[in-house]
């Protein structure tokens, strides 16, 4: 009788789904046990050659010879090239040479840590991106990306009342949320544009745009209407925050700050928070977003808001149209780094 044709049990269905989930699980945890390995032992050569050159003086004559030996050794085995090996040295050298390699590093792929090491060298940036790269499941582009547009840097610098008006933690998570400035140049713009046009652009490149707020965040929608005794408000940009359990409300302007637009702000967070959100739910959230401004001013503006809110700046041209015409678009870059000789992998 052809499979096909066997009557099945009524649960067959559901305990298929159940062990094709059970496969999946343990071969991702064989991919990230095999990935771990291969870091630590990369780490216990990085490590030796780096208290060798430290105390026998070993140049890179030396380092190259042990790579041609490896190699010749372990045919099988991609990774050992010379270049490879320098990699594995700074690794050692970056976070210390310790026993064993750091956790942070242990859960990284080691593409992931050549680009750290190649664009990073403070202990405190190296840390902090590594450890979103791992939280937050980021792959080589995005990390490569994350580091160019200065991330680390922008998160949580926005002037904001958050300390004086939330309850701590949750005014520290609220702060890490805002960045200054938040960088836009995902959406292709030059020159002056019209704050409907930003609005539009960067719901049409949403996925872009949740990338850059930041993980957490979810997308409400646009021009979200709110009735207010019979007369009509729209939101510029509504999300929800799925892990601090708040709605933020974004406003745009593509000019510079003035005190009015704190008040706006202030009026639109207080009737969300009145008609929008939930019990179970914490105080809702404004951001405004800003061509430039004062943070003299913004803080007076903030000052005596009784709502949660914070004033940041938006950037979408870092490179003159010229030279951002020769820099390699994002499926450029990703095929580059997915196109990498396995012998430096």
């Amino acid at each position: 009788m052809a499979a096909r044709e066997i009557a099945l049990p009524d649960d067959y269905q559901d305990l298929l789904g159940l062990l094709k989930e059970r496969v999946r699980s343990i071969r991702a945890q064989a991919l990230r046990t095999v990935n771990t390995q291969l870091i630590e032992l990369y780490w216990s050569i990085g490590r030796d050659i780096l208290q060798r050159q430290e105390v026998q003086g070993w140049g890179s004559g030396v380092v190259g010879r042990l790579a041609e030996d490896l190699r010749a050794e372990f045919p099988e085995i991609s990774g050992f090239s010379r270049r490879n090996l320098q990699y594995m040295r700074s690794m050692a050298e970056l976070w210390g040479s310790g026993p064993n390699v750091p956790q942070l590093v242990a859960h990284l792929p080691w593409g992931h840590i050549r680009i750290l090491i190649d664009k990073l060298d403070d202990r405190k940036a190296l840390d902090w991106y590594a450890g979103a790269a791992v939280e937050y499941g980021w792959s080589r582009n995005v990390l490569l990306n994350m580091i160019m547009g200065q991330a680390m840097e922008r998160t949580g610098s926005a002037p904001s009342n958050f300390a004086e008006v939330l309850p701590a933690p949750g005014s520290e998570l609220v702060q890490q949320a805002a960045k200054d400035p938040y960088n836009f140049e995902f959406l292709g713009l030059t020159g002056e544009v019209a704050e409907r046009d930003l609005e539009q652009r960067l719901t049409d490149r949403i996925v872009e745009t949740l990338r850059e707020l930041g993980p957490g965040f979810a997308f409400v929608g646009r021009q979200v209407h709110l009735e207010v005794g019979g007369d009509d408000f729209y939101i510029d940009l509504l999300f929800f925050h799925v892990e601090q359990l708040r709605y933020y409300v974004f406003e745009l302007k593509t000019g510079r700050f003035q005190p009015e637009y704190a008040g706006k702000l202030n009026f639109y967070v207080a009737v969300v928070d009145d008609l929008m959100k939930r019990q179970f739910h914490n105080e809702t959230v404004g951001i405004l977003i800003c061509g430039s401004k004062n943070d003299h001013t913004v803080r007076y503006s903030l000052g005596h808001s009784t709502s949660p809110m914070a004033v940041s700046t938006y950037t979408y041209e870092q490179l003159p149209a010229a030279d951002k015409a020769l820099v390699p678009g994002e499926d450029q870059l990703t095929a580059a780094l997915d196109q990498l000789p396995a012998d430096d992998s």
